[in-house]
């Protein structure tokens, strides 16, 4: 009979949930080598041997005991599940067994049905760990299992065990507590001798609402720490058993190169500066592939009408919506290289790594270690880089980083970039421009955090602690996947947020339509009568409106229109761009956007576009998640102004500075 089963994932972060959970699911979520990733509660499906199972991921927690809003929602989640009909998996790293049994010790008492499921079982066979599972389930009368996450070996037994258990639960036959669990979770007591004997007693039911006793509650949080270390100490010679020969001789090699004091931090940034040439030189291929499949199209679509056509569906279909949305498609082919590349340094173990190496900055600023891990997740999209704050315990250094995080170039910006740098700059320095923004941005992040951390977010940083993962090789199939939902993610974005916004900016260049006597005084001058067209219109009357702010920087009002569609989506720059030109005075021999772009604009032009992009205002999402996770709006208007005024000032001073030179 098919039945409807309900799934809990639990455990340290790190451990391989969020894998886990995507291996049972399919789901698309993030996965990160690292702490932090999995900030919100994760749901899914699946179906398996006839049953459907629901399943819930919870962010990562060291104890039930939170110190942070991601170990918050994971806790009150839990005991909110007392007594429901919910089966906790405790997905446990093997190589760090003994520090996770503390959560799985926490875990027990509250009397959930549980599954315990070691994961990274092969790392921690090939370090000469061996699991002895029966005594495990006796200790704490649960099921135990072995799994591989990232290859999904042993997921299979996972989900036969649970149906196992939803019957036993069916039957009436509850899963209890051990005794020895519930005496130290009630009374604060620990027997002198855990003995064979003490585990043949019959084990106690946990109330639905257990309350500990007053000899715990008298406790301090250290205190209770120290009490179930030792009992975990006293019971892990009876669970496992280390074979001598293996052991962590790789890592500790690999880590004594990428964690080098001196050398450590350049090979980051070598890394990161390979990756940007691998954007762009193996990225040109593909886009010109696309980039003449859009030329294409406009080709095959405006054949339909007549030459010298002035319909309206014409420029829409054309102007708006292939000239919009298909001069963001074309960048796809570095959006799936740069976020293959990161994929492949997160699987691997790295990103913890380049965390631990930017603590030593990171505390010179005023901020924590850990405010690097959200600034990283800030290069793929601001808005889980803020969210990812949440693993943060200080409000001060969660207000500092989520500041700055606007500063990491996102994926979002990266069209920008793939558009204005190969018009202005010689292959040969592509990719070196490209890292070079990237730094600006980390650079600008640290003056901001430093200023904040010195004058309305002053305080002293919290000692830095991080568990680093082991390496292991990336999987093809996660990595792939990964890399493929930021494919989708990206083209979905195109085809509905890009595409609507298109529209409306096709319409602001569009009408009002320039009346037929002004046209006739620029005679049979038909640049002339577009350049007029334009200003005639919404978007030109609106960005003639901010032009003399814009003049400073080297920008005319067209960089302006398209700047306030950017504010929607950081993509739109590149599609208002293409829609303006579109509709303006373009040469026939004109072949892509880029050359359009390099013949109207200088390179000093170019630099102070790029720079503003980077900087200035942070787009509409980002606005509102700034103030939904500050709490206040006015941390996100202090934001957007602050941003957009920096790069107001820095790309002025390089402009007024530059014409000089190039004068």
């Amino acid at each position: 009979m098919s039945t409807e089963i309900n799934i809990v994932l639990a455990g340290n972060p790190n451990c391989g949930k969020s894998t886990i959970f995507n291996q049972i699911t399919g789901a698309r979520q993030h996965i990160g080598n690292y702490p932090g990733v999995t900030v919100e509660k994760m749901e899914g499906a699946c179906s398996f041997q006839g049953h459907k199972f629901n399943v819930v991921d919870l962010p990562g927690a060291y104890s039930l005991d939170a110190h942070s809003e991601d170990e918050a929602a994971a806790a009150n989640y839990l005991r909110e599940s007392i007594g429901k009909d919910r089966i906790l998996i405790d997905v446990i790293d093997s190589v760090n067994f003994e520090r996770n049994l503390f959560l799985t010790l926490q875990l027990r008492e509250l009397g959930i049905p549980m599954i315990i499921l070691l994961n990274m079982t092969d790392l921690a066979h090939q370090r000469g760990f061996e699991f002895r599972k029966d005594e495990i389930s006796r200790w704490f009368g649960a099921p135990v299992l072995e799994c591989v996450g990232y290859t999904g070996q042993g997921l299979n037994e996972v989900l036969q065990a649970a149906i196992d258990l939803s019957h036993e639960i069916e039957a009436g036959n509850k899963q209890k507590c051990p005794n020895w669990v519930y005496e130290l979770s009630q009374n604060g007591t620990l027997p002198s001798s855990l003995s064979e004997e003490m585990l043949k007693e019959a084990n106690a039911e946990i109330p639905e609402e257990p309350k500990a006793a007053t000899d715990v509650q008298n406790l301090d949080e250290t205190q209770k720490a120290s009490l179930y270390y030792d009992a975990i100490s006293r019971i892990v010679p009876e669970l496992m058993t280390f074979t001598k020969g293996g052991g962590p001789a790789k890592e500790s090699l690999l880590d004594r190169v990428f964690l080098h004091r001196i050398w450590g931090l350049p090979l980051f940034f070598l890394m990161l500066y390979l990756i940007f040439q691998l954007t762009f030189t193996v990225g040109a291929y593909p886009m010109g592939w696309i980039e003449s499949g859009v030329e294409a199209l406009k080709d095959w679509i405006g054949g339909l009408w007549t030459d010298g056509s002035e319909s309206l569906v014409r420029s829409l279909i054309i102007d708006g919506i292939i000239g919009g949305v298909g001069n963001v498609v074309v960048f796809l082919p570095n959006i799936l290289l740069l976020f293959l590349a990161i994929s492949l340094l997160e699987d691997s173990g790295y990103m913890a790594r380049a965390a631990v190496l930017m603590d030593r900055f990171m505390s010179k600023i005023g901020l924590h270690g850990k405010s690097f891990i959200p600034m990283l997740v800030g290069f793929g999209c601001s808005i889980p880089g803020i969210m990812a704050t949440r693993t943060l315990e200080e409000r001060r250094e969660r207000l500092a980083t989520m500041f700055v995080v606007p500063l990491m170039s996102c994926g979002a910006r990266l069209p920008i970039y793939a558009l204005l740098i190969p018009a202005f700059f010689p292959v040969a320095w592509q990719g070196t421009v490209l890292f070079g923004v990237y730094m600006v941005g980390i650079l600008l992040a640290i003056i901001v955090a430093k200023v904040l951390s010195m004058t309305v977010l002053r305080g002293e940083p919290i000692p830095f602690v991080m568990e680093l993962p082991p390496y292991h090789t990336p999987t093809m199939q996660t990595v792939g996947l990964r890399t493929l939902q930021r494919g989708w993610l990206y083209l979905r974005k195109a085809g509905t947020i890009i595409l609507g916004i298109s529209v409306i900016l096709w319409a602001l260049t569009t009408f009002p339509r320039l009346p037929e006597d002004r046209a006739a005084q620029y005679g049979d001058d038909e640049g002339a009568v577009q350049e007029a067209t334009l200003e005639y219109s919404g978007a030109g009357r609106l960005g003639k409106a901010i032009e003399p702010v814009m003049k400073p920087m080297g920008m005319d009002w067209k960089l302006g229109t398209a700047f306030i569609g950017a504010f929607a989506a950081k993509e739109v720059f590149v599609a208002q761009m293409g829609i303006v030109y579109s509709a303006g005075d373009i040469e026939e021999d004109t072949s892509s956007l880029r050359d359009i772009m390099a013949k109207n604009y200088t390179p000093l032009q170019g630099v102070c576009i790029l720079l503003f992009a980077l900087i200035a205002t942070p787009c509409m999402a980002t606005f509102a998640v700034m103030a939904r996770e500050a709490g206040s709006w006015k941390w996100a208007f202090a934001q957007w102004f602050t941003l957009t005024a920096m790069a107001w000032v820095i790309c002025t001073i390089v402009y007024q500075v530059g014409i000089h030179f190039v004068s």
